[in-house]
């Protein structure tokens, strides 16, 4: 029998394990993530700050909903203008930071790719990173982890087919031959980029920030008189699927910092 002690030992780890821990840890604090911003040229030719602005503004939302820092790695073709320090865009270092910090962080694998598109892939760097070079990519890094794809660019809805596996969810920014909008010159965001910012705050998971982003962009492409609809697909494989509202996102509204 226990004695006294022994019995108060186990109110105690019973009481543990009944309410859980004390501050329960966010479900994407060992996800490797890396956002690129693969271009500075607007549509008409000249610079833009628009894929830049995404790039950091898209790593302070995935920090708020819980990714950390440490293993978050940001990317532009402009590295020295910027006070964040975000590294330099090119494949290599793509794929070399990605296998860095997927060998440390092990749960899981957010990629967010912010530049113009082409039907052969998206712009990193005036190169062309095409779907099965992507897909070579995820392979050796994320490997069979739950991962999240998501592409902002013309055309990037040839990324799709070319990726889809079990355990990926892909979103683009438009049909496989269609264009996106929002990249002028003066343009703050792309307009996917905008309703991915506007979306997630209010989303659940990722799942419903596709829905929602999907919405966003077709009611403001109607608002501007954009033609023809970009079409924003989301692709969710079947064993990730009834995982993802394990990854549940915070409530209430965007933190400073």
């Amino acid at each position: 029998m226990l004695g006294r002690a022994g019995m108060v030992g186990a109110l105690i780890l019973l009481t543990l394990a009944w309410v859980g821990p004390a501050r329960a840890s966010s479900p994407f604090e060992d996800w490797a993530a890396v956002v690129v911003a693969g271009d500075f040229h607007g549509a008409g030719g000249g610079p833009t700050e628009a894929f830049d602005n995404a790039r950091r503004d898209v790593s302070k939302e995935l920090r708020r909903l819980g990714f950390s820092p440490d293993n978050l790695r940001q990317f532009s073709v402009r590295p020295d203008r910027y006070k964040d320090r975000p590294l330099k865009a090119e494949p290599r270092a793509i794929y070399e930071t990605l296998n860095d910090l997927s060998g440390k962080a092990r749960s899981g694998c957010l990629v967010y790719f912010t530049s113009h598109g082409m039907p052969q892939g998206v712009v990193v760097d005036d190169q062309i990173l095409t779907p099965g070079v992507l897909g070579r990519i995820l392979d050796a890094t994320c490997q069979n982890r739950p991962t999240v794809v998501i592409l902002s660019a013309c055309f990037s809805g040839v990324f799709v087919r070319p990726l889809a596996r079990s355990n990926r969810m892909i979103l683009t920014a438009a049909r496989p031959d269609r264009t996106s909008f929002g990249c002028g010159e003066d343009s703050v965001y792309p307009f996917f980029d905008d309703c991915v910012l506007k979306s997630s705050p209010a989303a659940r998971d990722f799942a419903a920030l596709a829905g929602s982003v999907q919405t966003c962009v077709a009611r403001r492409e109607i608002a501007e008189g954009m033609k023809p609809p970009s079409e924003p697909q989301v692709w969710i494989g079947g064993e990730l699927k009834p995982m993802l509202p394990l990854f549940a996102f915070p409530t209430g509204p965007p933190q400073g910092g």
